[in-house]
């Protein structure tokens, strides 16, 4: 290959390194309309070739192509990698990429050190291989890059020419079999089943659900499942399954974890995924018996009218599929390597939380924070016990330096007792809003989320961290699945983990403060005594 098409071609694959899906949540129904704007990372670069060809690595180490400028996809959205395009496995020959959609998360792809790592991170690497198995092909190779997105993003993103195959455990369903083509299954045959946890009430047929909550993402096949179920309750005169939606950002994994710490009573989930936590999640019951979708194949999509990728990536999967050598390698490597939340409901720690719900309320509403985020976030310092103290002389509930507490900008004294450390964490926390994170055009929610991740970072940390989302075509404005990234690629898992956990704990106590209000008025309806409420 010439010097000038080298550089030629790492400036395409830089640019493509850049882009990644971003935008509102898209139903299946409408996903041809989707207008996210464009964003990408990169996949992990690959070792170098043993025949001597140029791999990822060599097209990104080029210094021809530098972050901002013409190469910002947010300021030149005509930059190579960056342009919408469709088509089958030979146009994507000719262009010398296949991109990979899929969800981005620990143990299917996240970024440590900069480069990727999961199962779709291995599986892209060994497709590249699949790819580029004709000898005749010689240097000139075809890249995979993995592109992450948000889960309702992913048919939207494939149909609008921001990718060309989806790789998430995609359930094969009717829907989703009108818009997009599968491959052949990627996984067994599986199940959609119940899983329940300490917290779950008794159930012994599907039945029994009428009347009660499920959570679950609409973008789900889960959804279609509980409409199936709800029709033939309503059939037989039973009331329906209520659904609440979780957000999107929120996996099945998620999901599992949650109801075996007590923070979900149940969940709907493929057989296969409990199975994969075994002996790690030691309170979760899996219910085989309680199935909602039987003998469903999850399966890679692609868009229709794509007869060479699919045949190709068919040959691919019969190879390296769930169940084959290679594919249970994977499993076993990264199912077990997370951190995985704490039981944010278990008696004593919910006990403490009862205790001190006051206080973040009577400082929430000072300083214009939600007292169920700020009390999330404390129990992901402290577990909301005053008594931890740091290695480095953090102290209390929210874990403030001492230093920061008597800074000018929060100047609350004896953070050593209960209610000025709750004082001083929200109130450091409003500060870091409003110096940082005022930006009309940033949401609320990422106004919290960023100031979390400078809570836990650094503010200065942060400040370069939304810049180089800007540089690389992420929305600086938001946190998941934007500055998220790149904070897993500069910091690694740490504060990526404790925004994620304080999100989560945060939509537990805000189920769990509703089921408390509506018990209480319920019990006011009844006229019964609300001593119990006391």
């Amino acid at each position: 290959m010439t010097s000038f098409s080298s550089k030629k071609l790492s400036v395409l694959f830089l640019a493509a390194g850049l882009l990644c899906a971003c935008g509102d949540s898209q139903s299946v129904a409408n996903a041809s309309q989707a207008t996210a704007a464009p964003a990408m990372t990169q996949q992990a670069p690959v070792s170098s070739a043993s025949d001597g060809s140029e791999t990822t690595e060599d097209l990104m180490d080029s210094n021809i192509a530098t972050s901002g400028g013409d190469m910002n996809p947010g300021e030149n959205p005509e930059a190579p990698g960056v342009q919408r395009w469709t088509g089958d496995l030979d146009e994507m020959e000719d262009r010398r990429v296949v991109r990979i959609l899929t969800v981005y998360g620990p143990g299917r792809f996240h970024l440590e050190e900069g480069r990727g790592r999961g199962i779709i991170a291995e599986m892209a690497t060994r497709l590249e291989e699949h790819l580029n198995k004709d000898i005749a092909r010689k240097h000139i190779r075809v890249f995979t890059i993995v592109i992450p997105v948000a889960r309702d993003q992913l048919i939207p993103a494939l149909l609008d020419g921001r990718g060309d195959l989806i790789a998430a455990g995609l359930t094969i369903t009717p829907e989703r079999q009108e818009v997009v083509d599968f491959s052949i299954p990627a996984s067994k045959p599986l199940n959609e089943i119940l899983v329940t946890g300490p917290s779950a009430p008794a159930i012994t047929t599907l039945d029994d659900l009428s009347g009660e909550a499920v959570y679950l993402r609409e973008s789900s096949s889960y959804r279609e499942s509980v409409d199936a179920l709800n029709q033939r309750l309503a059939d037989r005169g039973l009331a329906p399954v209520t659904i609440k939606s979780m957000p999107g950002s929120l996996e099945d994994d998620d999901l599992i974890e949650m109801v075996n710490a007590g923070l979900l009573p149940w969940a709907i989930v493929d057989d296969y995924k409990p199975q994969l936590w075994e002996g790690v999640f030691t309170d979760l019951v899996v219910r085989d018996d309680l199935v909602f979708r039987e003998g469903g194949r999850s399966a890679w999509a692609m868009r229709k009218d794509s007869p060479l990728l699919k045949a190709s990536v068919d040959a691919f999967l019969k190879k390296n599929r769930a169940g084959t050598l290679y594919g249970n390698i994977l499993i076993n490597r990264y199912i077990r390597d997370f951190d995985w939340a704490a039981n944010a409901l278990s008696e004593e720690d919910y006990a403490r939380f009862n205790e001190l719900q006051h206080i973040f309320q009577k400082y929430g509403e000072q300083y214009g924070f939600e007292y169920l985020f700020a009390a999330a976030q404390g129990y992901q310092e402290s577990r909301l016990d005053q008594s931890v103290r740091s290695h480095a002389g953090a102290v209390g509930v929210m874990q403030l330096l001492p230093a920061t507490a008597a800074d000018k900008s929060v100047a609350i004294p004896n953070i050593t007792d209960v209610e000025p450390n709750i004082h001083a964490g929200i109130k450091y926390m409003d500060f870091l809003r409003d110096r940082y994170f005022s930006d009309p055009e940033i949401t609320p929610l990422n106004r919290a989320l960023l100031s979390l991740g400078a809570y836990n970072a650094g503010p200065a940390r942060m400040i370069r961290m939304r810049a180089k989302a800007k540089e690389k075509g992420y929305d600086p404005n938001v946190w998941f699945d934007n500055v998220e990234l790149v904070a897993a690629e500069e910091i690694g898992r740490e504060t990526v983990q404790y925004v994620s956990n304080i999100f989560r704990y945060y939509l537990t106590y805000r189920m769990v403060a509703k089921q408390e209000l509506q018990r209480a008025e319920a019990r006011r309806a009844a006229g019964i005594s609300d001593v119990l409420d006391r």
